[in-house]
């Protein structure tokens, strides 16, 4: 019987990772599926074993200790082939009106799990020499310098989708010529529950379904970065040619005539 690849999925119970989901099991996967939503999360299994895919569960917050304790030990076992970053909550408010348990709570969801269950996967991968890890962040990750009404107060939600950007990209030259792939998405908006569903239906955002078949398209293209809805790549090849400019311009050891 052939292998069937297991892939672990955070925030599986909507959006996204549900997209995600339903397209994994299609695609011969099993499942392990990990939300805060028993209920939802057990609709989303019984569809999915529907289609003949095994389907675990694991119930956690990942924003609670206790919760991304078990989620990173279930990670860190040898039978995940890949694993997906997808949860997050934005939390958008100006920063001085988030109080110090929220600021945790937000940073922990959608900073600190992606990194320790990205740090538990990791091993069994490399020993295998084949697998990955897909990190979904977000186009706000890109904004810290952009001033526009439409953006949102994100001070919390940007730097944590900021780091899981430099997370993947940093993974792909540590994972090159390990077999090992590590792919990053950043969608727009997208029609989703996420916050508070204000994007919902929104015909400008993009679907969750639409959002997956680019993830996956990616992933299996060994793309190291994927903004779903850009066309053309030289705004990335742009943002390379400014970083390399910013560390080889600003790592001098005088100053400038400035």
């Amino acid at each position: 019987m052939p292998h069937r690849p297991v892939t672990l999925i955070t925030g599986a119970s909507s959006g996204i990772g549900e997209a995600l989901a339903d397209l994994l099991a299609k695609a011969g996967h099993d499942l392990v599926l990990v939300a805060r939503r028993q209920d939802r999360l057990e609709n989303v299994a019984s569809r999915l074993r529907a289609q003949g895919a095994s389907v675990e569960l694991l119930v956690a917050d990942l924003a609670d200790e206790a919760g991304l304790n078990r989620a990173v030990t279930r990670a860190g076992q040898n039978d995940i082939d890949l694993l997906i970053n997808n949860a997050g909550a934005g939390g958008y408010a100006p920063l001085a009106t988030v109080s110090p348990a929220e600021v945790n709570r937000l940073w922990t969801l959608n900073a600190t799990a992606p990194l320790l269950l990205t740090r538990a996967v990791l091993p069994h991968l490399i020993a295998r020499g084949s697998g990955g890890v897909i990190t979904i962040a977000s186009l706000l990750a890109f904004s810290a310098g952009q001033d526009a009404p439409y953006l949102p107060s994100r001070t919390i939600y940007a730097s944590a989708k900021a780091a899981g950007v430099a997370l993947s990209r940093t993974l792909t030259t540590e994972l090159a010529a390990t077999g090992v792939q590590a792919t990053l998405v950043c969608p727009g908006r997208v029609q989703t529950e996420f916050s508070n569903g204000a994007a919902r239906n929104d015909p400008r955002a993009m679907s969750a379904q639409d959002v997956a078949a680019a993830t996956w398209t990616a992933y299996r293209q060994g793309n190291a970065v994927c903004i779903p809805a850009l066309g053309n790549p030289d705004a990335l090849d742009g943002l390379n040619a400014a970083e390399r400019a910013l560390l080889e311009g600003g790592n001098r050891p005088g100053l400038p005539r400035r």
